[in-house]
């Protein structure tokens, strides 16, 4: 890092809106680039370096200068990118689960089932736990079974199970 750049990150840090505006905007290319390649989609790309500039000027007064100025921005970029990454699968998820619900509620209704509310709270309960509850509380299978037919210990059988029936219960509540 040359003297320049680190006087310019020192007055940064001391609130100077000039030299924090003039780093980010030497920086702004290569940290664009990199998310660029990293996320393989210009808009998203755009958008990650965007939110690193902004986080990076809130934590600005946390840099110490451990390593580069860019590395730090770039280690900033990664992390952001990964939790929207995670925060997508998450609504992904949610979307699927809520498409496959319509659907079922569809089919028994068209066949003139009736659909409960219980079916209804159980849709929202997650898929290890929703599937533990129901082999251990619908079928009748014992913790060790449980564990076997999903290839994980008895006590995480267990304790999935009873998360299960804790969220369904509260799913229960909130339907009320």
């Amino acid at each position: 890092m040359s003297d320049e750049e680190l006087g310019m990150i020192r007055q940064a840090q001391h609130g100077d809106r000039l030299a924090l505006a003039q780093l980010f905007q030497n920086h702004y290319s290569f940290l664009y680039k990199y998310l660029l390649k990293a996320t393989m989609d210009p808009q998203l790309a755009e958008d990650v370096t965007q939110d690193t500039i902004v986080r990076c000027m809130e934590k600005m007064t946390s840099y110490n200068g451990s390593s580069s100025f860019s590395s730090w921005m770039i280690t900033i970029a990664t992390r952001l990118y990964i939790d929207r990454l995670r925060r997508r699968s998450r609504e992904e998820e949610w979307i699927r689960r809520e498409q496959g619900m319509r659907s079922i509620r569809w089919q028994f209704e068209t066949k003139g089932e009736e659909w409960s509310d219980v079916l209804d709270a159980l849709s929202r309960v997650s898929s290890p736990q929703r599937i533990a509850l129901l082999l251990k509380h619908y079928y009748g299978y014992s913790y060790g079974e449980i564990g076997k037919i999903l290839g994980i210990p008895e006590g995480t059988a267990k304790s999935r199970a009873a998360y299960g029936l804790k969220q369904l219960r509260e799913e229960m509540k909130m339907d009320d």
